[in-house]
C-alpha cells in the first residue's frame, strides 16, 4: 500500500496535468460562459455547454497520466499494479476535488439565481434532478470515466502504437453507427428515449461507472505487456 501511495506522491509531483490546467480549463470555460451569458437580453434561463469542458480535459489527464509517467515509474522499480492502482487513486481524489467544485458551484447558481442573471455553469437541473449529493456522485462519475477513457486509448497505444490505436477507435465507431442502424430497424427508438428518461443522470452515471470498471479491467490487461 505504501508503494502505491508513492505512485500517487509521484504522479502530483506532475501538478501541471493533475491541478493547474483542469483549473485553468474550469475557470477560463467559467468565466467565458459568464460573458456569454451577460450578452444575452434575456430573462429566460442561460444554459451552456462550457460546464463540459473540465469533464472532457480528464480524457486528456488519462492520457497523460499514462505516456508521461509510466517510463519514469519502470526506471524507479514500480511493478505495473502500483503503477496502476496508484494512478486510479489519484486520478479519483482529483476527480473528487472537480465535484466538489460543481458540487458548491451548484449550490451558489441556486441561491444566487444563476449569478443574478439566470445563467448557470455548475447547475443542470436534469443531473441535480436527484439532490445535490446524486449531483457530486454524476459529476464525480462522468470525470473517473473520461479519466478511465484517456487511459485505457493510452495503454492500447503503448502496446501496439497509434496503427491499432487507429483501428479499434474506428472499430468502435463503426460499431456504434451498427447498432444505432439497428435500433432504426426495430423502430426503438422510442422504447430509447423512454429509458434514458426514465434512467435520470443518476442511473446513466451508475451505468457509467459499470463502463469505467470494465475500461480500466481491459487497461490493465495492456498494461502488464505495455512497452514503456
Amino acid at each position: 500500500m505504501s508503494r502505491t501511495l508513492n505512485v500517487v506522491r509521484m504522479q502530483f509531483v506532475n501538478k501541471q496535468t493533475y491541478i493547474w490546467v483542469p483549473l485553468i480549463v474550469l475557470v477560463g470555460a467559467f468565466v467565458l460562459s459568464l460573458l456569454i451569458y451577460a450578452m444575452i437580453p434575456t430573462d429566460a434561463p442561460k444554459i451552456g455547454g462550457g460546464s463540459g469542458a473540465p469533464l472532457w480535459y480528464f480524457m486528456v489527464v488519462g492520457v497523460q497520466a499514462l505516456t508521461l509517467t509510466f517510463p519514469f515509474s519502470q526506471a524507479m522499480s514500480v511493478t505495473r499494479r502500483e503503477f496502476f492502482l496508484g494512478t486510479l487513486l489519484t486520478a479519483t481524489v482529483t476527480a473528487a476535488m472537480l465535484a466538489v467544485i460543481f458540487l458548491i458551484g451548484g449550490l451558489i447558481e441556486q441561491a444566487t439565481q444563476g449569478w443574478g442573471m439566470n445563467g448557470y455553469f455548475f447547475y443542470l437541473e436534469w443531473i441535480w434532478a436527484a439532490g445535490p449529493l446524486a449531483a457530486l456522485f454524476i459529476y464525480f462519475a462522468i470525470a473517473m470515466l473520461f479519466f478511465v477513457t484517456g487511459f485505457w486509448a493510452a495503454t492500447i497505444y503503448k502496446r501496439w502504437g497509434a496503427l491499432w490505436l487507429t483501428v479499434v477507435l474506428v472499430g468502435i465507431a463503426f460499431a456504434l453507427v451498427v447498432l444505432m442502424w439497428l435500433t432504426g430497424f426495430a423502430n426503438a427508438w422510442v422504447q430509447l428515449f423512454t429509458w434514458i428518461a426514465v434512467s435520470g443522470a443518476l442511473g446513466l452515471a451508475l451505468w457509467g461507472v459499470l463502463l469505467a470498471a470494465v475500461l480500466a479491467a481491459i487497461s490493465f490487461v495492456i498494461l502488464r505487456r505495455a512497452i514503456p
